[in-house]
């Protein structure tokens, strides 16, 4: 290319250079990026898997709950969620008063939640102590948990798993059938609030806590 070459490309002035610059910065903080960013904890963004039972919470049952564990975690207080990620995301919304002055984590054993970084803990039911070791044993205020499977060896292996999180306070969702032995496992009692899924189950789902809560009567 000649030297005249180069005097015929054209060139942008300094001032339309600034005014681009300008557009781009506000196209990275736009409101569309803002609710992008926001939608990545919308329940159902990460679509339930039939194969892993997954069910995820109606989104006025998701609130109530999450709702429920800010209350009970108190200030600064840390929040554990065994496989109950639509509770999780919840609390990640921003939706929830309170929710930003709590810690949030959640357990899964669907690693499609990785995308939410160090709140996300692999955890599988089978090994339910085999935890990372900067999750410490009675780090958390309260735990949620909702076993995937309606059986006594899953209910046993996650009763295992909260009662290591647990500083105290337990949160149990799961099938009324397994009334008896979260009894026996965890001391909770049945609460008469009635947890809702986006798509009805075919067995009656309870909530259980081991601690004074208007979930108990309300």
């Amino acid at each position: 290319m000649s030297e005249s070459d180069d005097d015929d490309i054209p060139t942008l002035s300094a001032h339309t250079l600034a005014a681009l610059q300008e557009f781009y910065n506000e196209t990275r903080t736009s409101p569309d990026t803002a609710q992008a960013s926001s939608d990545q904890f919308a329940v159902g963004a990460v679509e339930e898997d039939w194969r892993m039972s997954q069910f995820w919470y109606s989104d006025e049952t998701a609130v109530q709950l999450a709702e429920e564990l800010v209350r009970e975690a108190g200030e600064s207080g840390r929040i554990a969620c065994i496989s109950a990620p639509s509770v999780y995301q919840k609390l990640k919304q921003g939706v929830v008063e309170g929710s930003g002055r709590v810690t949030s984590v959640v357990f899964e054993y669907d690693r499609r939640f990785s995308i939410y970084g160090d709140d996300f803990v692999y955890y599988d039911y089978n090994d339910p102590c085999c935890l990372p070791a900067n999750v410490s044993p009675q780090s958390f205020d309260i735990v949620l948990a909702d076993p995937p499977y309606l059986s006594e060896e899953c209910l046993s292996k996650v009763a295992q798993t909260i009662k290591y999180l647990s500083k105290g306070k337990m949160l149990l969702c799961t099938g009324a059938i397994m009334e008896k032995l979260a009894t026996e496992l965890l001391d909770v009692k049945m609460c008469s609030f009635l947890p809702k899924h986006n798509r009805n189950l075919s067995n009656e789902f309870r909530c259980f806590v081991n601690y004074t809560s208007h979930l108990l009567s309300c």
